[in-house]
């Protein structure tokens, strides 16, 4: 292997802790054994870059595992071995446990199958955390009878070295990523999952990254579905022990919170992060286990029966998407939830902080894995460990505030989605704004992945999308959309520019058309100009309401403003109807948005023109417009008062999923237009 130059930094600055990531994916492929195991084996034999020594130590570590190693199934013969031979070491997982009864430290090995093992205390005081739910480590046991005959257990602990890191130094870790740049810690982060991110794009570099946050982010709830093959259980499964992977099966309330019968806390009071691998096989059979995980979910403690239990667990839900993005997110009857069980409702799914767009992710191949040197599993297991202790939530609002669209859930998600890229790329601090900026924006799109199928399946309920933030130096607003349905619709569900308003106009023949008109203001005389070539009766229309406009522009206090502007308006026709578009109410609020730089409310759309002296005119059938709207991807329609009768007539899916809002004048239109 040939080193570059952040190999030659990251073993200088990490000596013992790194490990080349290649020679773990090649043993590992014959060997069922936990990562950290591997690791600490090949740091003790393949210390070299040199290709000879390499082959050697990975041979020795091979022999190792065969001599050392037993599989659960080989407990008995492991036991038969102590006492043919007297003495013989094991690589197993250790735990130390005081029985009061007895006034005794007892030992037990998982995969040696006995719990009643000697132990001198020297080793469970000089290593805590054998008694806060065991370390792996090179054992070496010994057989001896009772002297005085008594019957006693015949196995010693004789020597015990932790192969997990017993001890952490935090400020050890901290010191060595302020030594690297961003792009260089980002790049020995997925190094240390196993990739290489030389080919990576910025976007799938952080994506990748944003797999993490569960690990340093207690009580962050995170979704991942995509292709098969992408490795999205494989940071679940093997980048730390504090992680239970569960693949399918029933999920229980005795299982995952609380068993009422032995009065235990279930998984999420034993583990950091609580994973469902093919979440779509999930089967709930206790139907109190959703309704107690939705409680879990939205702030990290449930009741069952009278007790209340209080955990900070992190749930991970991964799975496959069997259709192509694109269809999923533009059928009407499909969403992103696909997947997932029927169980799963729209409270629970509310809950989610942050989508992974899985589809983004390229399938796992050769080239993809990487050769070069990454963290030693256990090391950034523990450094994840100690993070979670970080509160970084409020960071987020040192610089930014969120727009009127992002409501309490949502926020909470965006900030503990950027506290988590904070503790993991910026452990000890010292972001950029640029850098901040990058992460709200990844934090809000993956809340507003969530939110937007929520809004296809829970209609108007969920309709506020529009996520933005704005700088709190300048006041300038950001929209934050998603990429996948970014040509869904032809409406944006963004806010536009101010103004800019869309409408739609029906004609005698039932015929459909839907338009943008835009305003924009110009250095003038106070003239309306035009585009030439505009339809006679749309150039009509926009006269109409301009004359209006000056009929009442000294009640506005607009007079000395339009003195010194041209209007410029043009009306983009979006369907190709080519139909009449009495348009006066959308082209009035048009200006009004334009005059005081104040934008329209995300998808909206309005209808209903304007006669000189201010009265409105509603189109002879609202049926139409509203479902060529709700297709064309509006979430508010605006109508005038006078079409209310005609409401009771709309198809069912326009009552559901638009919000028909009437007005009776020009300046309520205006008013509910407009954002506030």
């Amino acid at each position: 292997m040939q080193q570059d130059d952040l190999d030659k930094r990251v073993t200088s600055i990490f000596a013992g802790k790194v490990v080349r990531k290649d020679l773990l994916h090649q043993i590992k492929g014959g060997e069922n054994v936990p990562s950290y195991v591997l690791e600490y084996l090949l740091g003790k034999y393949c210390a070299s870059d040199n290709d000879e020594e390499i082959r050697i130590g990975v041979d020795a570590v091979k022999e190792t595992l065969t001599t050392n190693y037993f599989r659960h199934d080989e407990a008995n013969k492991a036991q038969s071995m102590v006492e043919q031979k007297g003495k013989h070491r094991f690589i197993d997982r250790v735990e130390v446990r005081f029985l009061p009864s007895e006034n005794k430290y007892w030992a037990s090995m998982d995969h040696f199958g006995y719990a009643r093992i000697h132990i001198p205390e020297e080793f469970y005081r000089r290593y805590e955390r054998l008694l806060e739910g065991g370390i792996w480590a090179i054992v070496d046991v010994e057989f001896r009878l009772s002297e005085d005959g008594k019957k006693d257990s015949p196995f010693h602990v004789v020597d015990l070295k932790p192969i997990q890191l017993a001890r952490f130094d935090l400020d050890e870790y901290l010191d060595g990523r302020r030594a690297l740049a961003r792009e260089e810690w980002i790049d020995l982060l997925l190094r240390s999952v196993g990739l290489e991110p030389v080919r990576m794009s910025r976007r799938l570099k952080i994506l990748l990254i944003s797999r993490l946050i569960p690990f340093v982010e207690k009580n962050y709830n995170f979704i991942e579905l995509g292709p098969r093959g992408t490795g999205k259980s494989y940071a679940f499964s093997e980048m730390s022990p504090y992680c239970m992977l569960l693949s399918g099966g029933k999920a229980s309330t005795a299982n995952l919170f609380y068993n009422n019968a032995r009065r235990q806390v279930g998984l999420v009071g034993h583990w950091d992060v609580v994973a469902f691998d093919e979440v779509g096989g999930m089967k709930i059979t206790d139907p109190d286990a959703v309704q107690i995980m939705k409680d879990y979910m939205a702030n990290g403690r449930f009741s069952r029966g009278v007790t209340q239990v209080l955990a900070d667990a992190s749930l991970v839900f991964i799975g496959n998407l069997n259709n192509p993005v694109e269809s999923l997110v533009q059928n009407s009857a499909t969403d992103l939830f696909q997947p997932l069980p029927k169980e799963f409702d729209l409270a629970l799914l509310d809950r989610i902080h942050f989508y992974l767009p899985g589809w983004e992710v390229p399938k796992n191949s050769k080239d993809m894995l990487t050769v070069h040197y990454g963290f030693v599993t256990d090391y950034l297991a523990e450094a994840f460990r100690a993070l979670r202790k970080q509160n970084r939530f409020d960071e987020t609002e040192r610089i930014f505030r969120f727009g009127s669209h992002v409501e309490g859930r949502d926020a909470t998600a965006a900030k503990k989605t950027v506290s988590g890229l904070l503790k993991i790329l910026h452990p000890g601090g010292g972001w950029t704004k640029e850098e901040l900026t990058e992460y709200v924006e990844l934090a809000m799109e993956g809340r507003r992945r969530v939110k937007e199928q929520l809004k296809k399946r829970g209609s108007f309920e969920f309709y506020k999308t529009s996520f933005s933030y704005i700088d709190l130096e300048n006041d300038a607003e950001r929209s934050v959309g998603v990429p996948e349905q970014g040509s869904a619709g032809v409406i944006s569900p963004d806010p536009l520019p101010a103004g800019t308003v869309y409408t739609a106009a029906v004609d005698s023949e039932a015929k459909v058309g839907l338009f943008r008109i835009e305003v924009t203001l110009t250095a003038g005389t106070g003239k309306l100009r035009t585009p030439t070539g505009l339809e006679k009766s749309l150039k009509e229309s926009l006269n109409r309401a301009f004359s209006y406009l000056q009929n009442i522009k000294d009640k506005l206090g607009l007079t000395q403003m339009l003195a010194q502007k041209d209007i410029y308006a043009e009306a983009v026709d979006l369907s190709g109807g080519r139909i009449d578009c009495p348009c006066g109410v959308a082209f009035f609020s048009a200006i009004i948005s334009a005059v005081r730089c104040r934008q329209v409310q995300a998808g909206t759309v309005v209808v209903g023109d304007l006669t000189i002296q201010g009265n409105i005119k509603g189109p002879v059938s609202i049926t139409e417009p509203l479902q060529l709207c709700l297709e064309a991807g509006a979430t508010r329609v605006l109508v005038p008062v006078s079409n209310k009768a005609q409401f009771a007539g709309l198809p069912e899916d326009v009552v559901e999923r638009l919000d028909v809002v009437f007005y009776g004048d020009i300046d309520r239109a205006v008013l509910k237009t407009l954002e506030t």
